[in-house]
């Protein structure tokens, strides 16, 4: 795959990485993270939507998406140990099944995250990454599921995605934009094709944002782009990319968290 010029990176500055301590959690002495919340609810975005996930909410984010729906993560939280991590994953989903790491941004956390992933993994878990790329993901583990949220001009932070980026991506990997209209759509789809992503990864997911203030009605008079005006541009431009909506969006009021 082609490696163009990086884009210009962000230099805001995002959360301070705690501390290391150590823990066990009957795998490894792993370090502590700051942590905005851990729940069991249906993945609700990917092509894993509809499944039973746990989901571990890393706090801190250096990045102000315009669109964004999860501003609470941007401070606060709790330090844990990975120790408290692992046991609450097992607390909720004892058999194995699917967890993700998200945020805010999780790989700002890099130091702690990447032997939690590698543990979660060995235990028998099947881990996804939702990040925004603008972090190198080169030490994230073989067999994490990297979800890239690569921003659109809309969202106020185009350009911080970290080029080389697209040399870590796999087949068993999914590239996600997040549209709020007509640019964002063009941007996405000549991204798509100019780095050939349909034939380097699992999928690429075209998504309506949601505005930030929805509450109430569960259904896509809250997107910022109609999804039917997505899906005859997708149609007519013959787009490789699947569209994706916010499934958890639709079956809880937009405005709950953790769900």
């Amino acid at each position: 795959m082609p490696r163009p010029a990086e884009p210009k990176r962000t230099t805001r500055v995002g959360l301070e990485k705690p501390e290391s301590e150590t823990g066990s959690c009957g795998w490894a002495q792993l370090g502590s993270m700051q942590i905005t919340e851990i729940y069991k609810s249906l993945q609700g975005e990917s092509t894993h939507a509809g499944l039973p996930c746990v989901f571990v909410r890393l706090t801190g984010c250096n990045l102000r998406c315009s669109w964004c729906d999860s501003e609470y993560t941007f401070q606060g939280g709790r330090k844990m140990t990975s120790e408290e991590v692992c046991d609450e994953v097992k607390r909720l989903s004892p058999s194995g099944g699917l967890v993700e790491i998200t945020g805010g941004e999780p790989m700002l956390q890099e130091r702690e995250l990447v032997p939690l992933m590698r543990q979660l993994l060995e235990t028998g878990y099947r881990v996804l990454l939702e990040t925004s790329g603008e972090r190198p993901l080169e030490r994230v583990p073989t067999g994490v599921v990297k979800i890239v949220d690569v921003k659109c001009p809309n969202s106020g932070e185009a350009d911080t995605f970290h080029i080389e980026n697209l040399e870590t991506l796999t087949a068993n990997d999914e590239v996600k934009f997040v549209l709020s209209g007509r640019m964002d759509y063009e941007f996405a789809r000549d991204f798509t094709r100019r780095h050939h992503l349909a034939e380097h990864v699992n999928a690429v997911l075209f998504s309506p944002a949601f505005r930030k203030e929805a509450t109430g009605a569960r259904d896509s008079s809250h997107c910022l782009l109609d999804p039917q005006e997505l899906a005859e541009w997708m149609l007519a431009d013959d787009v490789p990319a699947r569209l994706g909506l916010q499934l958890h969006k639709f079956i809880w009021d937009p405005a709950v968290k953790g769900v």
